[in-house]
């Protein structure tokens, strides 16, 4: 897999991630309020960003415990060599795997799977398990959540490579 070029992103992204960030719901119009920026300005730098890939999709974060399904666990697959497609494939086909991912090391695919019980677990353990391209599996329960999934702190690393088109944004940001 090839791994995208990444986009240049000014000061507007920024500022227009981070607000989306602090209210997912909020639409074009009232981003634009916040940015104090015209709502054609908001629509296309979001038209820009979802077309380059970063904004990937706007699903809510749906509570996994609160929903039923309580019990998670990471899985490393060693699987035969070259079946990577024909895993996949597999994977894709249980309703447990979140995720799976290709990676390097002594395991080959790294599984995240969540289950509504103990019993629920093992069964999908088992079911990979089955596969005729899992050589071997190895997994760990998850106790707790320390750290969700996120993704503006290390955004923020990021310094804009450009200033913004948008004056007025640009002038809302200047020193009083």
């Amino acid at each position: 897999m090839m791994v995208p070029e990444a986009t240049v992103l000014d000061e507007l992204d920024f500022a227009l991630l981070s607000a989306m960030h602090e209210s997912p719901r909020a639409g074009a119009l009232e981003l634009s309020r916040q940015l104090s920026v015209a709502r054609a300005t908001v629509q296309a730098h979001l038209r820009r960003l979802e077309e380059s890939g970063v904004i990937a999709g706007y699903e809510p974060t749906i509570g996994l415990a609160a929903a039923g399904f309580g019990v998670q666990a990471f899985v490393t697959l060693e699987i035969a060599q070259g079946d990577l497609d024909s895993v996949t494939n597999e994977l894709a086909s249980i309703p447990g795997v979140l995720e799976a991912y290709a990676t390097t090391g002594s395991g080959d695919v790294l599984c995240r799977i969540a289950a509504a019980s103990h019993d629920g677990l093992q069964s999908t353990l088992i079911e990979l398990n089955r596969s005729t391209v899992v050589t071997r599996s190895t997994s760990v329960i998850a106790l707790s959540v320390i750290i969700p999934l996120r993704t503006m702190p290390l955004l923020k690393t990021l310094d804009p490579t450009r200033d913004t088109k948008a004056p007025a944004f640009r002038k809302s940001r200047r020193a009083p």
